[in-house]
């Protein structure tokens, strides 16, 4: 990764970092957030950060980056939240948006600025787990994701988070 992309990158995850102390958690009912790498497929890594806040109202705030490359393509994926579902018994998060930049040079990408994306995650004193994002398509919305709490068993389509950690907090 070049140097400024990492640059942009760490600013990014510290913002997110600080974001729901500073701005989001007063009076959330939950924060999900989380920063690092997993191999998805086993072979891709994918770097991703996140902060995801329950509001009094039940609304959800925040914001959320993947980044990885693949076949000779680099993909960046940047959203805001809409929807935020959650199981503080499991550890589960499925975490919902409006994705509010797309940067990548391959020119069959196909998603844009705009559209909706979803992902879950797992805080488990087992190791963390993530998806990579899902896209409209067989799910019409982030808020349908994040209503339907869809859970493979045995974790099927999650990745272990190889560097970095999700916390779960419930207030």
């Amino acid at each position: 990764m070049r140097k400024s992309k990492r640059i942009a990158l760490l600013t990014l995850l510290l913002t997110l970092a600080m974001t729901p102390v500073a701005a989001l958690g007063a009076g959330a009912g939950a924060v999900v957030s989380g920063g690092g790498w997993f191999l998805f497929g086993g072979s891709i890594p994918m770097q991703f950060g996140f902060v995801a806040v329950e509001r009094p109202d039940g609304s959800a705030a925040g914001s959320f980056h993947h980044f990885y490359s693949s076949d000779g393509f680099v993909y960046e994926f940047w959203g805001t939240l809409t929807c935020l579902a959650y199981d503080e018994e499991t550890g589960r998060a499925w975490i919902g948006g409006v994705l509010t930049k797309v940067a990548s040079d391959d020119p069959d990408v196909g998603i844009a600025a705009g559209e909706d994306a979803w992902f879950r995650v797992l805080d488990s004193l087992e190791g963390d787990r993530s998806t990579s994002m899902g896209f409209v398509g067989a799910i019409e919305s982030s808020e349908a994701y994040c209503a339907m709490r869809i859970w493979p068993d045995d974790n099927a389509r999650t990745h272990p988070v190889t560097s970095g950690q999700i916390t779960l907090k419930v207030k």
